[in-house]
């Protein structure tokens, strides 16, 4: 993240809190058990009629935006010269008619949180706090989360998912100063990028770098950024540049929604194989924070204030004048 905004660990909280929801192993590094109380809520979780009320009217403003036609595409079978009976498509508690028994719903695989409730940690093994301790400069400072991670993971079940978050990584409020020696944080995202591939269905890695201190030109944040399956970079907008930015509308143009408040950029894209695979996006991106959600869209200037050319509703055909030599 570039600037001395908090946008990557809203980020991160929201990745901590959605492994805590799934019932995964959740280990931080370098931050006190605090950060954990800050973790977002389920949106909707405490029972409040108006935090459901708006997610319903959510809900219904995203299905509105489907024709009607396409969306009955979704049920395989539905129309009335099917062959076929339809294929009966569990959205959400299912009766038998013959037995009178309700089944359990799906499991939803992610979940929207407020952030400005508090998620409730009802095991507190769920999240492992990872402290950086003093050690002499001879000695690297990732050695012991190293060999903690390594433990956690032979001692699990086969099954058991462990999410690795590292916020502000070589940040002096939180590493020490040789912390940032290119052979000790480098050999510990080679270390880190072995137990991905040792435990591909059992690790996943998300970490935090402040390009402020580790701008990107610098070799060390070029080898980081090798040494990582994806990069993203959080541009927030400067004040002045984000309060004269217009709001946004949706593609119904319907509901205006909030201002972008920076620009995402993709760097690198988790690669398929070790020869390559992965790409960048080509599309300019914008990220926006709001009560309820962290949103990635699309992201359009809109036309200069004095180019009636570019704001006149043309037919966008091309003239004689245009197509001249």
């Amino acid at each position: 993240e570039d600037g001395t905004t908090e946008f990557g660990t809203t980020l991160l909280r929201y990745f901590a809190a959605e492994g805590i929801v799934q019932g995964q192993k959740v280990h931080v590094v370098g931050v006190p058990e605090s950060w954990g109380r800050e973790l977002p809520a389920v949106a909707g979780a405490t029972g409040d009629d108006a935090t459901k009320g708006e997610v319903s009217k959510e809900v219904n403003r995203e299905k509105m935006k489907i024709a009607w036609r396409y969306e009955r595409l979704g049920e395989f079978g539905a129309g009335p010269s099917s062959a076929r009976g339809p294929l009966a498509v569990n959205r959400g508690p299912t009766t038998d008619s013959h037995l009178g028994k309700t089944g359990p719903a799906p499991t939803a695989f992610c979940h929207s949180f407020d952030l400005t409730k508090r998620l409730a940690i009802q095991d507190p093994a769920a999240m492992d706090f990872i402290a950086i301790r003093p050690v002499p400069d001879h000695v690297s400072p990732f050695e012991p989360v190293l060999q903690r991670l390594k433990d956690q993971l032979s001692s699990s079940a086969s099954t058991a998912v462990h999410r690795l978050i590292i916020p502000n990584l070589l940040s002096p409020v939180l590493f020490p100063p040789n912390a940032s020696r290119p052979q000790y944080v480098l050999k510990f995202l080679h270390a880190i990028r072995a137990l991905l591939r040792k435990y591909p269905a059992q690790l996943v890695v998300m970490i935090t770098l402040p390009l402020l201190l580790y701008p990107q030109s610098t070799g060390l944040a070029r080898w980081m950024e090798l040494l990582c399956d994806g990069v993203i970079e959080l541009s927030p907008f400067p004040h002045s540049i984000d309060t004269a930015l217009p709001s946004t509308t949706s593609g119904s143009g319907s509901a205006v929604e909030d201002k972008p408040q920076g620009i995402v950029k993709v760097h690198r894209l988790p690669v398929f194989s070790e020869k390559g695979g992965g790409g960048t996006s080509g599309d300019d991106l914008a990220f926006t924070v709001s009560r309820r959600k962290f949103t990635i869209k699309p992201f359009n200037l809109p036309p200069v204030e004095g180019d009636t050319e570019a704001q006149s509703d043309g037919d966008g055909k091309p003239t004689n004048a245009d197509i001249e030599f």
